[in-house]
């Protein structure tokens, strides 16, 4: 019976590798590093949310620096099958170069990435004191729960504009104060078409001057770990000044009919930024990000 030789065959550590907790553990572990140690389990949106949640921290006092990042594998043949059953993925197998294509109107859905980023974040006397190396800023924090379904985005994009507008607003910051978006573009029919509305709404007049790239269309999505990679492209759009494209982009969408940098980066003189990260089941978080002055 399993009772008598399954258990013998299992690894008695497995069930504790396979709690969420285990990651940080291990980095907490390995840098011996005693702080607050959080998990946010909230889909595409997790480490965005891990970045927003750790400088709530910071700007509370209660900590000088944290770790925030995040990592997922999906690829996987359970994790390709069950986003498959989602319809979820793209379908464009005999041009996987050309499969992630955010906002084109032959899109299909997306690609799967994998990896893993993770920035430290401190607080700036801290950060100054120790002569780091300042990338930026985390100026606002926006998270929402869209209340809808579990596979979709709201299609009046109330979570999407909630998320952006609160990061803002906890910046202290204008839309006019925004030089680029990074979307969440999974390159899935109703995100990006639901995304556009959302950015139509947050800018006004003004959403078709406001540069928007899909990096996903390069990278693919990084599910959990999508959120902190896309954050770390911004700080370097805003370091650089130079604004990443959204390839594939060659057949216009009348639904998608903002600027999203097609195809050719772009130099432009970037202050702020947003972020966005949209997860299943709703979860929704946008970061505003600022040059360091």
């Amino acid at each position: 019976s399993f009772m008598r030789t399954g258990m013998e065959m299992l690894d008695p550590e497995l069930e504790l590798e396979q709690e969420p907790s285990m990651p940080s553990a291990h980095v907490a572990n390995m840098f011996d590093v005693r702080g607050p140690n959080l998990n946010c389990l909230t889909a595409c949106a997790a480490s965005s949310q891990a970045v927003g949640e750790a400088s709530e921290l910071i700007r509370s006092g209660r900590v000088d620096a944290m770790i925030a990042g995040g990592a997922h594998s999906m690829i996987h043949p359970f994790g390709l099958t069950g986003f498959s059953l989602l319809t979820a993925l793209s379908t464009n197998n005999e041009n996987p170069s050309g499969a992630s294509r955010p906002f084109d109107r032959l899109r299909d859905g997306f690609v799967l990435g994998e990896g893993s980023s993770v920035v430290i974040l401190e607080e700036l006397e801290h950060a100054k004191k120790r002569g780091a190396t300042i990338y930026g800023e985390v100026l606002g924090y926006g998270c929402t729960a869209d209340a809808y379904r579990i596979t979709d985005i709201h299609p009046e994009g109330r979570g999407a504009i909630g998320c952006m507008s609160a990061s803002l607003q906890d910046a202290q910051l204008s839309p006019d104060a925004v030089g680029y978006v990074n979307a969440h573009g999974t390159s899935t029919s109703v995100n990006d078409k639901v995304e556009t509305v959302a950015c139509k709404a947050v800018f006004g007049e003004r959403a078709g001057q406001v540069p928007i790239s899909s990096t996903k269309s390069m990278m693919g999505h990084l599910i959990a770990a999508a959120g902190v990679t896309e954050m770390i492209v911004c700080l370097m759009t805003i370091r650089n000044g130079v604004i990443p494209p959204t390839i594939n982009l060659e057949n216009p969408d009348p639904l998608c009919d903002l600027d999203y940098v097609p195809n050719q980066p772009r130099e432009a003189d970037v202050r702020v930024a947003l972020n966005n990260s949209f997860g299943f089941g709703g979860q929704n978080v946008t970061l505003a990000l600022g040059r360091y002055r």
